[in-house]
């Protein structure tokens, strides 16, 4: 018989709130070990929302919102190639990563911004 006010289930209400206010507050996963965080998704899983945002197709604001969602500020300054790695290990869209790859590599971005603009600007 279950009762509603189980004590257990209280607390571990508040422990896996706990447990989840990292990754609430930040956008990215916290843990320290990679087994801990949730499966990427897989190359043939539906696609959510019209797809992964493409330079070529999403605006300005589109493109640095997407690329701030995988890149921290740590990341910068670097060159394109250093960039699309790290892009590669937070998971983003390959169409994303590719694009940067193309970027040319003698250019140093230090913002998000300037690197959204790049990527809209190689584009068209």
């Amino acid at each position: 018989m279950q009762r509603g006010s189980d004590r257990l289930s209280r607390h571990r209400d508040d422990e896996m709130k706990h447990e989840l206010q990292g990754l609430l507050r930040s956008g990215h996963p916290t843990r320290a070990e990679e087994w801990h965080d949730p499966e990427p998704t897989a190359d043939d899983d539906p696609q959510l929302a019209g797809g992964p945002v493409t330079p070529g197709g999403a605006s300005l604001g589109t493109v640095r919102q997407e690329l701030a969602r995988h890149l921290t500020r740590s990341a910068f300054p670097a060159p394109p190639r250093h960039l699309a790695g790290t892009l590669r290990r937070a998971y983003a869209p390959d169409p994303l990563v590719e694009a940067v790859e193309q970027l040319p590599s003698d250019r140093r971005y230090g913002t998000v911004q300037e690197l959204a603009e790049a990527l809209v600007q190689e584009q068209t």
